[in-house]
């Protein structure tokens, strides 16, 4: 026996004696906390899980508990040589495939194998995808789509049974809506797959609905984008999806946006992005420009010497986010021209400039200059 495998009685924390709803109480509790479903990430957990399923298959099955409380681990594990057979914990009362279904139910919201009657499902979701601007994304949008909607059919006043005829309980699962699976321990409930959970079957479906008993039609809706939105994100309109089956509720409408890119603006959450351009005259000697913002131009000065790629941030001059009071900043990256189609005059100009700079030593450019007294060094 592996040192690892404790008790199963201590596994699902009850006595030797404990009866079968007393081992149910106690798995149900278990497997509720540990259930794959509920914890996807803990490796832990899934093992909890499988520990505890293992010790109630066993101690349910009076077989196998027979033979545990006399052998322990050895009279039930095949692997040692043990084990007994039997007709198994999940078919008879109180079993494992019972305490599972009430399990099931428990997590998933389904009842488990006691709920008789149709089923409710809520209806399908919808999604709807929007384009919209930069400009409109911060400050917030109001617009009116088209969107599907159902009402009632007329012909057969939302029956879905063709006029003068009408629904009758279904035969397969005796009008509950659902019929039992037996699948090796799981017993469990399915829909139906004649009458897929109404637990009515129409014989003759309305020629005009097809038996859905609703009719497709166009509304307009408006829907109120909120300021700060970001490409990707969703807004939800209750309601607004497929109508519920069997008088559940109607799905939900999903608007996806996105964010048209911009022709001078780049995003980055709440903060903006300009490639800005400045003469050579204005980087070299500095000056003021005029730079771009969602809410107009402003004056910014350059100072002297300014390099190209320097980024300058004007702060609260981007994007309100959506779940903040901050506002971003605008980053300023500066982009130097360089001057073409030049005139003679303008050329010549620019070399007797060229040569007054290069009589200072390098005084003037001291990139230029660090430059090469790299390289120097590298190839001496």
């Amino acid at each position: 026996m592996p040192k690892s495998k404790r008790d199963f009685y201590e596994v699902l924390g009850v006595a030797k004696g404990a009866s079968d709803e007393e081992l149910k109480k106690a798995y149900r509790k278990l497997a509720m906390k540990h259930h794959p479903d509920r914890n996807p990430d803990s490796k832990t957990a899934e093992a909890q899980f499988k520990e505890g399923k293992e010790a109630y298959e066993t101690l349910t099955d009076p077989n196998k508990r027979a033979a545990y409380d006399q052998y322990g681990h050895a009279g039930v594990d095949p692997s040692m040589g043990g084990g007994f057979g039997g007709g198994g914990a999940g078919f008879g009362g109180g079993g494992f495939a019972d305490a599972f279904g009430d399990i099931f139910g428990d997590i998933f919201g389904q009842g488990g194998g006691r709920q008789a009657g149709p089923q409710v499902y809520k209806g399908a979701d919808l999604r709807y995808n929007m384009e919209i601007s930069l400009e409109q994304a911060a400050e917030g949008h109001t617009t009116q789509i088209r969107v599907p909607s159902w009402s009632n059919c007329k012909p057969c006043s939302g029956s879905g049974a063709e006029p003068g005829t009408k629904a009758e309980k279904c035969s397969t699962c005796d009008g509950h809506g659902q019929v039992r699976v037996q699948q090796g321990f799981f017993s469990m409930q399915q829909t139906c797959p004649k009458c897929r959970g109404t637990g009515e079957y129409i014989p003759k479906p309305c020629k005009t609905c097809h038996g859905t008993g609703k009719h497709k039609e166009q509304k307009i809706l408006e829907i109120k984008i909120p300021a700060g939105i970001d490409d990707g994100m969703r807004v939800r309109s209750v309601g607004n999806g497929e109508p519920g089956v069997n008088g559940g509720p109607s799905g939900d409408l999903y608007v996806e946006v996105r964010v048209k890119p911009h022709p001078v603006f780049e995003r980055d959450g709440s903060d903006l992005h300009v490639q800005m351009p400045i003469s050579f005259a204005t980087a070299t000697i500095g000056g003021d420009i005029e730079v771009p913002t969602l809410s107009g131009r402003v004056e910014f000065p350059i100072p002297e010497g300014t390099q190209t790629g320097k980024t300058f941030r004007l702060r609260n001059k981007g994007i309100k986010g959506l779940r903040s009071a901050l506002v971003g900043d605008l980053f300023v990256h500066v982009v130097v021209e360089t001057p073409v189609k030049l005139t003679d005059e303008q050329k010549q100009m620019l070399q007797n400039f060229d040569e007054s700079l290069k009589s200072a030593g390098g005084k003037h450019s001291p990139q230029q200059k660090g430059w090469f007294d790299g390289v120097k060094s590298f190839f001496s």
